[in-house]
């Protein structure tokens, strides 16, 4: 009776323990040129590039740089699962595989463009607007 005890015991022991271990590490490393833009993803700041960064799910994404000096970039980046990710695979590599698997997706190097100088004329006209815009419509 002690021995039957004794192997259930060490089994839903060794259960714990495995389930406990297994996880997927996701991380997005975001690079751009000239270096030192603001990267920021799906509206969440994530810091300055490069930059390294977790995330939870697959799919798209909207990513803004922004540098000053440069124009901002606004595109998006779609990452696809790999093939442990997919059901019933995602249930073993998740919480059966008793070591961290790391998913590391580096995106192409994004490409600043220099902002040129505004036309003086284009600034005043758009003062102009805004201030018309919130004299009439908000009174």
């Amino acid at each position: 009776m002690t021995r039957r005890l004794t192997r259930i015991l060490i089994i839903a022991g060794f259960l714990c323990v495995t389930a406990g271990i297994g996880c997927v590490e996701r991380t997005v490393r975001i690079e751009t040129r000239p270096p030192g833009a603001h990267v920021i993803v799906n509206d969440e700041e994530v810091g300055i590039s490069p930059v390294r960064f977790s995330f939870l799910w697959y799919g798209d994404y909207d990513l803004i740089l922004r540098k000053p000096g440069f124009k901002t970039l606004k595109t998006h980046y779609r990452i696809d699962p790999p093939w442990y990710q997919y059901p019933p695979f995602d249930l073993v590599s998740e919480t059966l595989v008793p070591v961290v698997i790391r998913d590391e997706h580096t995106l192409p190097v994004f490409e600043l463009e220099p902002a040129g100088e505004p036309v003086v004329n284009e600034v005043v006209n758009r003062a102009l607007e805004l201030r018309d815009r919130a004299l009439y419509e908000g009174g």
